[in-house]
């Protein structure tokens, strides 16, 4: 069972590949999707990774929530 992770405060340079590696040293990661504007593609500050099972999805919340990532502390939650 997959579960989908929230994660924002991120910097607006992070990339797709950058959250795939941070979060892949808790588990196996499904799929990263990071919002953008639909006008100037930039990036929104969040995004969604969605991890392939719980227990490395609940070892990714609490070892990347609150940690720096591009000099933001990010938060890291489950996804609602």
């Amino acid at each position: 069972m997959t579960m989908n992770i929230y994660v924002g405060n991120l910097p607006y340079s992070i990339t797709e590949d950058e959250l795939r590696s941070a979060f892949a040293a808790f588990g196996e990661v499904s799929s990263v999707n990071v919002i953008t504007d639909k006008f100037s593609g930039q990036a929104k500050g969040f995004a969604f990774v969605e991890m392939s099972d719980n227990a490395s999805a609940d070892a990714a919340i609490k070892g990347l929530n609150e940690t720096s990532m591009g000099g933001r502390n990010i938060k890291v939650n489950q996804a609602k």
